[in-house]
């Protein structure tokens, strides 16, 4: 398939070429593509969708419960004895015999599941986006410069300053 084409514009290409009758083969050559997409493109219209594959298990997974608990106990501890993503990680090899985990991969972690941690328990974020409405011709912001405009023929230049005042 060359490269920027979608799928629905080959399968198109690959049906309009075999029902002028070009050979399946000939149709892989021109197209670069195996036999299955010609086979595929030929007995439907639109292209099969990507299967989605379940996410992998990751070997932190058996720990997560226990850094979630980690960092929910941190929300009403005191500033300086709040848990560092390292203090977690040697935490959890010494009293949870946690091995072939890296540190990156609990940073990563913890750096994902800590604002979740304080939106769930109603400590999340100030609400900072202030969502503000206006009437339509109420309100209006010009920057000033010159325009070139085309009146009656000619063409007149005109500052932003003299339009606004018209």
């Amino acid at each position: 398939m060359p490269p920027g084409q979608s799928k629905v514009k080959l399968h198109a290409a690959l049906r309009r070429d075999a029902r002028e009758g070009t050979s399946n083969r000939a149709l892989e050559r021109k197209y670069r593509v195996g036999w299955r997409t010609v086979q595929k493109a030929l007995s439907s219209a639109w292209p099969q969708p990507r299967e989605l594959y379940a996410p992998r298990r990751s070997k932190l997974d058996p720990f997560k419960p226990v850094i979630d608990q980690l960092l929910l106990a941190d929300l009403d501890a005191p500033r300086k004895q709040r848990h560092t993503v390292v203090r977690i990680y040697r935490r959890l090899i010494n009293e949870h015999a946690m091995h072939d985990v890296s540190c990156q991969v609990v940073r990563a972690y913890v750096a994902k599941r800590k604002p979740d941690i304080r939106v769930k328990t109603g400590r999340g974020p100030a609400q900072v986006f202030i969502k503000q409405s206006h009437l339509a011709g109420a309100e209006a912001e010009v920057d000033f410069s010159e325009v070139a405009v085309r009146m009656r023929g000619e063409l007149v230049n005109l500052s932003t300053r003299e339009i606004t005042k018209d």
